[in-house]
């Protein structure tokens, strides 16, 4: 868990430094001039769940993201921190931190290539700590203002260490895709499935999916709710191959 913190750290400490950077430029330039608009698309979302009686439960999430494109939409950058507690009558049923960066370079409209580093810990899974790291080249198959859908591929290499200092390595595939679409004014969907799978041995293989709706209440908060899948073809032992989560939570845009 201590080796994670550093890259979600880092994913904040790059977003800040951005922003404070383009706030000082902002003090230097003339009063007369137009206004200029970060080049980041930053937001945080949080949601919380109680239950009493018979049952008592507790569970909080916690998720930052920061975009940013420049050069004309040329170079893409993507940064993702998230984080999930739970207890259930007092036990703790989830305990999950999990960080990514990716950069695309788009070599023309539709086509790029990427880079992309994902950090992982999840107590009830027994992972202390998963990296996978990797390039890769992407295609939009559709991109407009309302849709998007994109493809991925490429190899990567995946760390994984256990609670109990049992580590393993092995080099994979990755293979992914997202769509997003707008369905009104105020609302919007989305999925996305990623796959890696251990290059000499199928067998092994890690997927996660996820699909959710949100619909914005003002031009700054919105409400979410979306379903994660986490499986791992050959987890921990004594652990299970699935993890599902639903989450509702409130997000603002900043």
């Amino acid at each position: 868990m201590s080796r994670l913190l550093p890259l979600l750290a880092g994913c904040a400490w790059c977003a800040a430094s951005t922003l404070h950077a383009q706030q000082a430029a902002a003090t230097t330039t003339a009063t007369n001039a137009p206004p200029k608009t970060t080049p980041w698309d930053i937001s945080a979302a949080a949601g919380l769940t109680l239950t009493s009686g018979n049952s008592k439960t507790v569970l909080g999430t916690l998720s930052l993201r920061a975009d940013k494109k420049w050069d004309a939409g040329k170079n893409e950058l993507g940064l993702g921190a998230d984080a999930v507690y739970g207890e259930n009558n007092s036990v703790k049923s989830a305990e999950q931190e999990h960080g990514f960066g990716q950069y695309n370079r788009l070599l023309s409209d539709r086509a790029f290539a990427y880079a992309r580093v994902e950090g992982l810990h999840d107590a009830i899974a027994d992972i202390d700590f998963r990296l996978s790291i990797g390039p890769g080249a992407g295609y939009y198959l559709l991109k407009s203002t309302n849709c998007l859908l994109r493809v991925e591929a490429g190899p990567g290499y995946v760390y994984e260490e256990d609670s109990k200092g049992s580590d393993k390595s092995y080099m994979s595939l990755r293979l992914a895709e997202r769509y997003e679409q707008k369905i009104s004014a105020v609302a919007k969907i989305w999925e996305a499935v990623e796959i890696l799978p251990q290059i000499d041995k199928f067998g092994n293989y890690i997927v996660t999916a996820e699909a959710g709706v949100e619909t914005a209440m003002s031009k700054q908060f919105s409400l979410m709710a979306f379903v994660q899948d986490w499986f791992h073809s050959e987890p921990a032992a004594g652990r299970l191959k699935n993890d599902l989560k639903l989450v509702t939570a409130l997000k603002y845009k900043f």
